[in-house]
């Protein structure tokens, strides 16, 4: 579908951010994005290439991150609910803040709108910080991301580990 029609269809343009650390990161990623896609009025419009990221604020093994855009007519709480299913089926565990985990995934923008809930503030409040998010973000939709807040986080390591289209061959 061309990117035109993809913005006059119903629902809202969200972002997502999808990392993983502990076990086999790129088949959790590849099956995240498929049941994102499968969510109900969802539809999963552009992924990034897979980038390779050392742990922040944080400790274990390097991090696969990716970012997803979808469309939606899920409310923002509705999608939470569904990532964090998705996250708990994949075993994501919280024993402690920014534990290595098996999946995460991240509400990072919800087209150009605020959102401030007790259990969810979009924009993400530590993606202008994060190259991780930034730097997939930047691939799928440049007009998302400015070249000042990519300098930003240019000093942190991100590798390129897999290019466009990873998704699809993690069956």
């Amino acid at each position: 579908m061309a990117a035109w029609a993809a913005m006059t269809e119903p629902g809202h343009w969200v972002a997502i951010g999808l990392g993983a650390n502990l076990g086999d990161c790129g088949q959790a990623l590849g099956q995240a994005l498929k049941a994102i896609g499968g969510l109900t009025g969802t539809r999963l419009l552009a992924v990034s290439s897979l980038y390779s990221t050392a742990p922040i604020d944080s400790s274990g093994p390097d991090y696969l991150n990716a970012v997803a855009a979808v469309r939606t007519t899920l409310q923002p709480l509705a999608l939470l609910d569904a990532l964090q299913a998705i996250e708990l089926a994949a075993g994501r565990e919280r024993p402690y803040r920014n534990a290595p985990r098996t999946l995460d995934l991240d509400i990072e923008l919800w087209g150009d709108e605020r959102i401030a809930l007790p259990r969810l503030s979009v924009p993400h409040p530590r993606m202008h910080e994060r190259a991780f998010v930034l730097v997939p973000l930047a691939e799928i939709a440049p007009e998302r991301v400015t070249p000042a807040q990519l300098q930003a986080v240019a000093g942190q390591g991100i590798c390129l580990a897999h290019k466009p289209g990873w998704h699809l061959r993690q069956a």
